[in-house]
Parts: structure tokens; sequence; C-alpha cells
């Protein structure tokens, strides 16, 4: 059976998927047709119903539920690894709700936090990721909203953090600081879900035992990155949540949907998203 799939080319989802999509791991008859963008990109592609297995962030996970469930493996859930706010001098956190700020995209997980936290920011530019550093050093906005292996390199960069919205979710709420997950069409029968879920997680636990195996693939897409922000990205994006949700990792998304809703900032969710 041949699947779309869709995911980023981040290390951590390049770590995770090398072992299903190269066949070093046995796909259960599966075969997959890649999708490598941004996730902002992919949020846009679940949009349109016309894919059948993405990652996903968790706020356009959202918009998308009544197409999509999420897995339980795949998922980037975890603790000190939550977006951050940053600028080129200081502000202040009372500050915020008048900034111009550069964000990842509307529906990423990190726009949805900012907005938790400061639920009357409305001043808010979209770039992609990688694009939000150069916006702030330049002037084009006040602050920027940065992901992924920023974090590991904005104060080198003369960067001033604001607030990091992970130790804001953290304090919260005592939970993990949901991202995103891999989402899965419901056209899809259960029995392929439930397949879809198995290779997902053999191939995580195939990456943890390979750690050298994977790495061709990686730098495929990570050429600019340092090896060393490479492999912390990895460290602090894939974890145990990756292999299973667990009860604790379901809880957190519900929170984030509960909070969210309460202050009207997505749809209403129904209790059957997970598989």
């Amino acid at each position: 059976m041949n699947l779309t799939l869709g995911f980023s080319t981040c290390p951590n989802d390049t770590f995770i998927f090398d072992a299903m999509v190269h066949n070093k791991v046995d796909t259960e008859g599966l075969n997959f047709s890649l999708i490598m963008a941004d996730v902002e990109e992919l949020n846009r592609e679940a949009f349109n119903n016309s894919i059948d297995i993405t990652k996903i962030s968790y706020h356009a996970f959202a918009y998308i539920s009544k197409n999509y469930k999420i897995l339980d493996a795949g998922s980037a859930l975890g603790n000190n690894n939550g977006p951050l706010l940053i600028s080129k001098t200081k502000i202040y956190s009372d500050e915020i709700s008048n900034l111009k700020i550069a964000i990842p995209g509307k529906y990423t997980t990190a726009n949805l936090l900012l907005s938790i936290a400061y639920p009357k920011t409305r001043c808010k530019k979209e770039y992609v990721f990688s694009d939000i550093e150069e916006a702030v050093y330049n002037n084009e906005v006040d602050a920027g909203l940065i992901i992924h292996e920023n974090r590991f390199t904005y104060q080198e960069r003369g960067f001033k953090k604001i607030i990091d919205l992970g130790e804001f979710w953290e304090n919260k709420t005592k939970l993990p600081i949901p991202l995103g997950g891999i989402a899965v069409n419901r056209n899809l029968s259960e029995n392929i879900q439930q397949k879809i879920n198995r290779v997902l997680q053999h191939s995580i636990e195939f990456a943890y035992k390979n750690p050298n195996e994977s790495l061709k693939f990686i730098k495929q897409y990570a050429q600019e990155i340092d090896d060393n922000v490479m492999l912390k990205h990895i460290d602090l994006y894939v974890n145990k949540f990756s292999i299973d949700l667990g009860t604790e990792g379901k809880n957190a998304i519900k929170k984030l949907y509960s909070i969210a809703e309460n202050l009207k900032l997505i749809p209403k969710q129904s209790e059957d998203i997970f598989i």
C-alpha cells in the first residue's frame, strides 16, 4: 500500500523517519511517497485533506481533527524545549502585547503558546522560521518567536531572550510542552492506522539503537547546522513521548486544547482525537 507521508527537514524528523522510509525496518507492506517541507507548509497541506500521514503542529491539528487523528508515535513533546521570544534590545514582558513580532507561521504551536501567554498581542508577521532572526536584526520587527535549532545559537548572535514560552507553559500546567505530532487520515482503516503507528515506533527504536545509521539522511537536509547543534536538536525533541505519548502526553495535548478553547483561540475539539 502506497501512502503519502509529510515531515520536515529538521533533524528530529529525519532522525525518527529514516528507518521507515529507507526500509531499515519492516514496513509491513507499506510504501511511502515523501513530502518534505517546513512544518507550516505541511500544516497547510493537511488543511486540504490531501495527505495520508503528516507531521503537524498541535495548533494546526485543532483545525483538521475532523479529518485526522494523532498517532501515539512521533510526537515532539517534552520539557525545556519550547519556543523563545527574542529581541535585539532588552524588552520587558509588560511590553510584549504592543510589539511587532515575527512568528514562524500562524498555525504553529509556537504562535498558539504566544497567544495563550499574551492574548492581546495582535501585530504579528509570518516568516519562515529560519528567517526570523534576520528580520529582528534588520529591524523589520521588534521581536521574533524562534523555534528549532535557533534556540541553541541566538545568544551567539547577540539576541536577548524576552520570555521562554516553554517555561511559561510548564509553570502554568506542570505538563510537558506539546509542540507537534504525527497525524493520520481518518479515511484510512483502523488497521492501517495502527500499522503506521507500529512501523514508526520501530523506526524510532531503530534510530536509537543505531544512531549512526540515520546520520547521512539527517545531514543531507541539515547541511548548514553544526553537528553539535544537530545532535542537541535531536536530544531535545526526540524522547519517550516520541515513542509513545502515554497518558501524560495525551493529557498535555488535551490541556493545550482546553486552555485555547476557553480563550476562543481554536475550535472546540471532540474527545476522539487519538488513534
